[in-house]
């Protein structure tokens, strides 16, 4: 497989990603005297309810150090003490210090070092500004598949040129998704907006399993600045370490009527107890409140916050800051083997966009940059012991790209856009109900039947890819709360509040 040429396909640039953006860091056993991998495997399964996958555990926890030797031999820098050792961080749901960062950007810090590889390299092309529309299946051989079809298999994908806005056909031996999570199905999120769940939306419309979408992890504290940011600014949970305190519109404290750890309880735990107040009071946002810190103590701590504070008019030494809680992070998506492969065959993912069993009901801090390096190397390696027995398919047709665009297009998607992102939060958010999750059924068929008449008479464009594939996720996290009638880890329901026995 030395001679096999890899097309990286990105709908905007290399640069844009949700692990730009991840500041906690990468969790792994490093300092051997205190740390065990039985420990960090146990912490990993308690987060996750005991809904992981044994197995993808102790693959992600033991293959870990050996990855974190290849990022730093690939230039990665994590931080160290005086001493030469790293310096090792904490976060919640960890018994032991072994989270490595470098600063509070240490998801940049990586994809950095990698993208100056992957531009080094010789047999990988670079397409950025170039969407995948669809992957390529026995489908477009005029076969029947359905989700009964034993031997799906992938073939590549055709792509959007957005420059040219022509639709080419990439043909592949072996195609691997990695297109990261869902966040801007929701009004209010962390991500990039490009978190549109492409892939995910791609595999499943190829009949491909899809799992545990249910899963969404919910920021509890993101700064609410209506109709200004979007991704939201995130006010850190080390805010609250630092002894900030929530509070209702009212200004009194809530968190002790739903933990006795208060504003410091998990944050599945805070974001439903804003979700509560919220939805109490009829309020889109709850206040952190840090005015009673020292002030110089606080902007030293968090110039950053403070300045955007400053920037909206609030003072955060003076003034409480308005938050709400934004979604974060899946847990779920496109289902995947202990060496990355999809259902389909050829067909691998990782990262965010797949589901490995590794989170279960609930993500570990900092286990989500693990378990990308470690099942990338896994589907690598995988992918190399197979590709020489796979070929190209070259009878797969061109794309058919008659179709239309009218300008008045534009404005029914982007509002389609912001109803399927409504819909979302306000029905399929932190706190489910059956009564809930049958309107958004209502409500995202509708948008859905609209959609693709629509997709039908149009040219291709990013935004109306888009469009469709957050209705495609949306009906996936709505359909499967539906289907799990009890309450756990992030999936959270006023019908079944308890766990089944």
């Amino acid at each position: 497989a030395d001679n096999a040429r890899v097309a990286l396909v990105c709908k905007t640039s290399l640069e844009e990603a949700n692990t730009y953006f991840a500041q906690g860091g990468i969790a792994s056993v490093t300092n051997l005297e205190v740390d065990n991998f039985t420990k960090h495997i146990k912490d990993t399964l308690v987060a996750g309810d005991w809904l992981s996958d044994p197995a993808a555990v102790e693959k992600v926890v033991k293959g870990g150090p050996e990855q974190i030797e290849e990022l730093i031999k690939w230039g990665v820098n994590f931080d160290k003490k005086e001493n030469g050792e790293f310096d090792l961080h904490r976060e919640g749901g960890h018994s032991e210090f072994r989270i490595l960062h470098h600063a509070d950007n240490t998801g940049a810090e990586i994809q950095t070092s990698l993208i100056k590889e992957v531009k080094r390299h010789p047999n990988i092309d670079v397409f950025e500004n170039h969407f995948a529309i669809e992957i390529l299946t026995q489908h477009h051989l005029g076969k029947i598949v359905t989700r009964r079809t034993q031997d799906i298999t992938c073939y590549g994908a055709y792509v959007l040129n957005q420059q040219t806005g022509n639709v080419d056909k990439f043909l592949s031996r072996i195609t691997l998704m990695a297109t990261g999570g869902v966040g801007a199905v929701y009004t209010t999120t962390t991500n990039p907006l490009i978190a549109t769940g492409d892939g995910i939306a791609m595999v499943y419309r190829a009949k491909g399993t899809v799992k545990d979408m249910e899963f969404i992890q919910f920021h509890p504290t993101a700064l609410y600045n209506p109709g200004g940011d979007r991704p939201s600014f995130l006010i850190t949970e080390a805010m609250r370490g630092y002894g900030a305190v929530l509070r209702n519109l009212n200004g009194e404290e809530f968190m002790h009527k739903y933990d006795s750890r208060l504003s410091l309880a998990p944050r599945d735990i805070v974001a439903r107890a804003i979700d509560s107040e919220m939805k109490l009071y009829g309020s889109d946002h709850v206040y952190l409140d840090v005015t009673h810190k020292d002030p110089e103590e606080t902007k030293q701590h968090f110039p950053n916050i403070y300045e955007k504070c400053m920037s909206l008019g609030i003072d955060i030494t003076k003034d409480y800051i308005p938050v709400a809680p934004a979604a974060h992070y899946l847990c779920g998506g496109i289902k995947v083997d202990l060496n990355g492969e999809s259902s389909i065959k050829r067909l691998y993912a990782v990262g965010e966009c797949s589901c490995t069993g590794l989170h279960g009901g609930n993500r570990l801090a900092s286990n989500s940059l693990l378990e990308a390096i470690v099942y990338a190397d896994a589907a690598a390696k995988h992918a190399q012991e197979h590709i020489g027995g796979y070929y190209l398919r070259s009878d797969i047709p061109d794309w058919n790209d008659e179709g239309t665009t009218h300008p008045e297009e534009m404005v029914l998607i982007t509002q389609s856009i912001k109803e399927v992102n409504q819909i979302m939060g306000y029905y399929v958010g932190i706190v489910r109900s059956d009564v809930r999750l049958n309107r958004a059924w209502n409500r995202l068929d509708i948008l859905y039947e609209e959609t693709e008449k629509l997709f039908k008479v149009s040219k291709a464009s990013r935004e109306i890819c888009e469009l469709r594939n957050i209705i495609n996720v949306g009906y996936l996290i709505m359909r499967q709360a539906m289907e799990r009638k009890e309450s756990r880890g992030l999936h959270f329901t006023v019908d079944y509040p308890h766990p089944q026995k």
